[in-house]
């Protein structure tokens, strides 16, 4: 499902897992996405697996090694990502940095992507700008669609740029920390964020992520913004078992949405 759509019909409420292609084990992928899919989850994050992440924390960054340990590659992921369209009707993001669409050249990377089954990407260090004069017109020609972030410190004005040219979703990073680096709790200065960035009324639908692990602090999100982005303590979820089990997958959900 194309991302505007979804968020048509799920005004309020989303909740978008992350997880890392390729981990636990290089076949997890497709089961895990199918296992969120029957637990009623709409929209999936696949975390693309690079050895030299930006604003990934050590969990994710654990979980990035050892996919690479396990081989999984873009091909791989792309062939996944294709089963996993197969089977389920998940709107599917894919998330990763600049020089993995690099190395195999733009524009081939967004026909991949368009082809396979992806929705929208997160590029965390493609620049704003260099998106708005290089890539906007290919992204557009694949209808791909691409979601920028904005953090605590983004001043009004990116603020406004970042809303303009995200045309998927307003990535809205919680704290200024690393991913997973959250107590479980907003803190006042958190609430006032949230607070501040829901009176500027912006145009895009918003998720917040970054440290996201309790259904309080989902249930909050969801007062301000459209949904929120787990990510950390899911990857943690799926350490604590030798297989990726669909009942375990399914209360975690639950234990989210449901409190």
């Amino acid at each position: 499902m194309k991302i505007n759509k979804l968020f048509e019909c799920n005004k309020n409420g989303l909740l978008n897992i992350f997880f890392t292609a390729g981990y636990p084990k290089l076949d997890s992928t497709v089961r895990i996405a199918q296992y969120l899919d029957r637990a009623g989850v709409k929209i999936i994050e696949i975390g693309m697996p690079f050895s030299d992440p930006l604003a990934d924390g050590t969990t994710i960054q654990h979980s990035s090694e050892a996919a690479l340990k396990n081989g999984m590659n873009l091909d791989i992921l792309f062939d996944q990502v294709k089963e996993i369209r197969k089977t389920t009707e998940l709107t599917i993001i894919m998330m990763g940095y600049l020089n993995q669409m690099m190395s195999v050249g733009v524009e081939e990377f967004l026909e991949t992507c368009s082809r396979v089954g992806v929705s929208g990407l997160i590029i965390p260090d493609l620049p704003m700008d260099i998106y708005e004069k290089e890539y906007q017109t290919i992204f557009r020609k694949y209808e791909i669609d691409i979601s920028f972030l904005i953090t605590p410190r983004t001043g009004v004005e990116r603020i406004r740029l970042a809303d303009s040219l995200s045309s998927g979703f307003l990535y809205m990073v919680a704290d200024n920390s690393i991913t997973g680096g959250a107590s479980g709790e907003f803190s006042e200065e958190q609430i006032e964020y949230f607070e501040r960035i829901k009176s500027m009324n912006l145009t895009s639908p918003i998720l917040i992520g970054f440290g996201i692990k309790t259904a309080n602090q989902f249930r909050i999100t969801c007062e301000y913004v459209n949904g929120s982005i787990i990510g950390s303590e899911f990857i943690r979820l799926l350490s604590s078992t030798e297989r990726v089990d669909q009942n375990l997958i399914s209360d975690f959900i639950n234990s989210i949405v449901k409190g």
